[in-house]
């Protein structure tokens, strides 16, 4: 899974370690093939080799500097009259470590001049033009290319990433701001529903109140009647403010959409900007109860919103199935360590709780062998 990937990545200091070990041992093999030179391999050349290796320790914080000595080292390496190691293997993780850290210039400006001080001195000692220029010389250039394109590579990689997180970073903060912002609304919403309906109710009760104490002991049956009505409206009330509550929109206000197993596109995106792949599946046969609708909307938009914020995996499932009077949503994810945050801080899994029970239905949050997985059990009607 991509969280432990992530927990199992090798530390920059080992990665260079690797890499100048490789260096050192590439070159120190290239020199004990004893081809050319004025005399043969001795301590001095592997020492340099070990020299040129131990550079690459310090590549990432001076990555220039490791450029320029590794080609003045290759110089003074030919000047001293050492076995010839030719040109790209000895410099080729210099260059590339320039390219990797943006350094493009300087690589290939390191590089033509390796490889024209090359030619020129090789030429000058009467060595073959043919050989020279037309064998060896396209496979210095090859090697030296493909050492900065790959360090290029990386680097445009590395930076593609982290505006890719950047991105993801934004598009959470702006879901949580939408998300506040339709909260708000949906709070003055029931503020408004709650006035209206109270307070009409409250004026009906309050007048039949005084209709039935004005009748006790003079028209029991006025009274009964009163003490009636005054039920039957608490009863309306009660069913009206279990609506408002339940839908958290006015009557009158139009149909947000949004609201909907049919958009969960509006939820998932930030999962997907976030680098997530995301699989949604719903089967659902009938038109769903407005507020089993919402209820299951919302529990995975808290959830998708949990996944994005705290989860290290790379895959989340949004399944909702509609079966025996019931819709069954399950949000699963990959992470290994980030549910774990949500559910020990925080109040998402407690809220998504209540919402489900609210409808009479059940929540359950845990890990599994596949990673967290969310799953709600509402019924379709009140219980």
């Amino acid at each position: 899974m991509a969280g432990q990937s992530t927990q199992r990545r090798v530390r920059p200091w080992v990665t260079d370690v690797l890499l100048g070990v490789g260096v050192a041992v590439t070159v120190s093999i290239v020199i004990s093939a004893n081809e050319g030179g004025r005399h043969g391999p001795d301590r001095v050349a592997y020492l340099w080799a070990v020299g040129l290796g131990a550079l690459m320790l310090v590549r990432r914080r001076y990555p220039v500097l490791v450029l320029a000595v590794s080609v003045l080292g290759l110089f003074a390496y030919y000047a001293a009259g050492h076995p010839a190691i030719g040109l790209a293997v000895p410099v080729a993780a210099a260059l590339f470590s320039a390219a990797e850290h943006g350094r493009i210039t300087a690589s290939i400006v390191a590089a033509v001049l390796v490889i024209m001080v090359s030619v020129v001195f090789r030429l000058a000692e009467g060595q073959d033009f043919s050989f020279v220029v037309g064998y060896e010389l396209a496979g210095h250039v090859l090697l030296m290319g493909a050492a900065i394109a790959l360090g290029d590579s990386l680097r445009s990689r590395r930076t593609a990433q982290a505006d890719a997180r950047r991105i993801a970073e934004l598009t959470e903060a702006r879901y949580r701001q939408e998300a506040q912002a339709r909260l708000r609304d949906e709070r003055m919403a029931i503020a408004r529903d709650l006035h209206d309906s109270l307070g009409h109710t409250t004026s009906v009760i309050a007048l039949h109140a005084d209709v039935a104490r004005e009748a006790l002991g003079r028209d029991e049956a006025a009274a009964r009647s009163a003490l009636e009505l005054i039920r039957s409206t608490a009863r309306r009330s009660m069913d009206d403010l279990r609506r408002t509550v339940t839908l958290l929109r006015s009557p009158g206000d139009p149909p947000r959409t949004v609201v909907s197993l049919a958009n969960l596109d509006a939820v998932t995106r930030a999962a997907s900007a976030a680098g997530f792949d995301v699989d949604v599946r719903v089967a659902v046969d009938t038109p769903l109860p407005a507020p089993v609708e919402a209820a299951a909307f919302r529990i995975v938009q808290e959830a998708v919103t949990n996944v994005v914020r705290h989860s290290a995996g790379s895959r989340v499932e949004i399944h909702a199935e509609q079966h025996a009077g019931q819709l069954t949503v399950t949000v699963a994810d990959t992470g290994s360590e980030g549910p774990q945050a949500a559910v020990r801080s925080g109040h998402g899994i407690a809220g998504m709780r209540e919402r489900a029970k609210s409808l009479g239905g059940t929540l359950t949050a845990g890990h599994r062998q596949t990673g967290f997985v969310v799953r709600a059990v509402l019924p379709l009607e009140p219980v």
